[in-house]
């Protein structure tokens, strides 16, 4: 369960952008889940993480609540833009992936289209020793897992 929620062998097995800013990654964790909206809906909710990370508030957001409502101007996208306050934006395409880096952890939110909405993939690749990458992983996938459900 840390090192994979919900991502199928075929999305573990596809490469993601993430996976060349951090290739000899100590522990790579994938998590993916399916969501009923389309694509673009879904790629514009990510753009929020700008602002807010959209998980446990009160452990990582100093307590504030992630915004409700999305702001459209938060889709203008350049890389070097901050995302959760400690990731930069390395590389993106509309309505397809955003891949963050800061330091030794890279991530993937990767989004396609299924029939019944969209299929929201991340992966998260730490480097450095792997004993603190799989300490890092098993804490990403509790966080990451509210933030996906949210």
């Amino acid at each position: 369960m840390i090192a994979n929620w919900g991502a199928t062998i075929r999305e573990r097995e596809t490469p993601l952008p993430c996976d060349t800013l951090k290739p000899g990654a100590a522990v790579s964790a994938d998590r993916a889940i399916s969501i009923a909206a389309s694509p673009s809906t879904v790629f514009d909710w990510l753009c929020q993480l700008r602002v807010a990370p959209y998980s446990y508030d009160l452990l990582d957001n100093f307590g504030r609540r992630s915004p409700r409502t999305r702001d459209p101007a938060l889709t203008e996208l350049h890389t070097g833009q901050r995302f959760m306050q400690l990731f930069e934006l390395r590389s993106f395409a509309d309505d397809e992936h955003l891949t963050l880096q800061s330091g030794n952890v890279a991530v993937s939110y990767s989004v396609r289209g299924e029939a019944d909405g969209t299929r929201l993939h991340v992966r998260v690749r730490f480097g450095g020793p792997r004993i603190v990458g799989w300490a890092l992983a098993l804490g990403d996938v509790v966080m990451m897992r509210k933030q996906l459900l949210t």
